[in-house]
């Protein structure tokens, strides 16, 4: 069984490594919708997979120190490509939910990444 959980947040970005000229190289934000998915099989006793509150304590502080930031001045971050921020995202949050499966990054309610990890 999967499970899942979705936050978002507001953060800025360009893209050093566009050909010149490239919109994307500009600097500009997005709303980030992330959903990040937990398999396993529901205990018994509980009934449940994972608490999603205890999920929410686990990522929220990995989702503040991207919210309302300037994405290339995080370290690891200096070429903020959706896929880049969903390496990094992955990398952030599988030591703290050993049970992740994958993450789903939208950048637009359109394009978006969905990564396993490697």
């Amino acid at each position: 069984m999967i499970i899942y959980k979705q936050f978002s947040f507001d953060a800025a970005h360009f893209l050093p490594a566009v050909p010149k000229g490239h919109k994307c190289g500009n600097m500009h934000g997005h709303t980030y919708r992330l959903s990040v998915l937990i398999e396993g099989h529901p205990n018994q006793k509980s009934g449940w997979i994972i608490d999603f509150g205890d999920l929410k304590n686990k990522i929220q502080p990995v989702i503040e120190i991207l919210d309302h930031h300037l994405l290339n001045d995080i370290p690891g971050l200096e070429n903020p490509t959706s896929e880049n921020l969903a390496i990094w995202l992955w990398n952030k949050i599988k030591p703290l939910v050993p049970e992740l499966k994958k993450i789903e990054l939208n950048e637009t309610q359109s394009s978006g990444v969905i990564y396993e990890g490697f």
